[in-house]
């Protein structure tokens, strides 16, 4: 059995993990959209919850993201 979060909403996601000093850094990045989010935490966190909250806002920035209306064109005049 896997430790990694699955979640079908996010069906691939990569994780990257960086000890940096007194914190940890994680990203997870969707390799779909090549949308990257970071968190950072004390080391004392088990890395399994570091990698929730770091899906968590990559969840949470994949809806915002969909949640946009796209750019309506310009109206204008052919000259």
């Amino acid at each position: 059995m896997s430790s990694e979060p699955y979640d079908p909403e996010v069906p691939e996601v990569l994780f990257e993990i960086i000890a940096m000093g007194n914190s940890v850094k994680v990203s997870a990045i969707d390799p779909h959209s090549n949308l990257e989010v970071s968190v950072i935490g004390p080391p004392t966190v088990s890395p399994y919850t570091l990698k929730m909250n770091a899906l968590r806002k990559l969840k949470a920035r994949l809806r915002k993201l969909a949640a946009q209306e796209p750019a309506k064109p310009l109206k204008g005049k052919l000259i």
